[in-house]
């Protein structure tokens, strides 16, 4: 299984509990923590977690500085974690990557390569990403490499080539926030009015109980 979540909410928890925004973006990563652990008992194979959009880089300048130190800080946190090994987790990173700091595009270099061998599971994280920005990218490559436009060789051009079996986005927002338009067509999807930071493992267990309910018929 294969999901996708929207980590949405972060702001919105820390105003609801009267505490400065940042505060909200250190919950929603220690979740992202405590999902890791989550998967694995649960035996979901790939998560995609949409961390940061192009349109995220519109935010005030300082709230900015300080979600880009908060990712280095995780991602350093990430790459010392003996779970990766011990549980053969690959790291993926996609998004408009020149973007980011050298720093931190660095950081992510290391991590990727030193985890590219392992197959139990995957975590791909979705920073200064944008859906219509990947599809754009995707057709620039086929011409580039004048290769024919098939949706297999579209495919293959994509950052993410897999496609979620289920999203999930929290924060009581009902849209799709340009999060993987080509490889969402036929995922099934949830919107929890719960902000990010308060997602727990029995709202996730009840997703995937509510899933297995669903008839998915792929236009059949």
């Amino acid at each position: 299984m294969h999901i996708g979540i929207i980590l949405d909410g972060n702001r919105r928890f820390a105003k609801k509990e009267n505490k400065e925004s940042w505060k909200g973006h250190q919950e929603g990563a220690k979740r992202v923590e405590d999902l890791l652990n989550w998967c694995k008992e649960l035996e979901i194979k790939q998560i995609t977690l949409y961390c940061f959009s192009i349109e995220n880089f519109k935010r005030p300048e300082k709230e900015l500085k300080f979600l880009m130190k908060l990712f280095k800080k995780e991602f350093e946190k990430l790459r010392k974690d003996k779970r990766l090994k011990k549980d053969k987790i690959k790291i993926n990173v996609f998004g408009e990557k020149e973007r980011l700091d050298k720093g931190f595009q660095k950081l992510i270099k290391k991590i990727e390569d030193e985890t590219k061998n392992n197959n139990n599971y995957i975590i791909n994280f979705a920073i200064a990403y944008g859906g219509r920005q990947e599809i754009l990218c995707a057709i620039k490559k086929l011409v580039r490499e004048r290769k024919e436009i098939t949706e297999e060789n579209f495919k293959n051009c994509l950052w993410l080539k897999d496609e979620p079996d289920l999203i999930i986005r929290t924060g009581s927002e009902k849209r799709s926030s340009n999060f993987l338009p080509w490889q969402s067509t036929y995922s099934e999807w949830f919107f929890l009015d719960k902000m990010w930071p308060e997602f727990t493992k029995s709202d996730l267990e009840e997703i995937i109980k509510e899933f297995k309910n669903r008839e998915r018929r792929f236009g059949k």
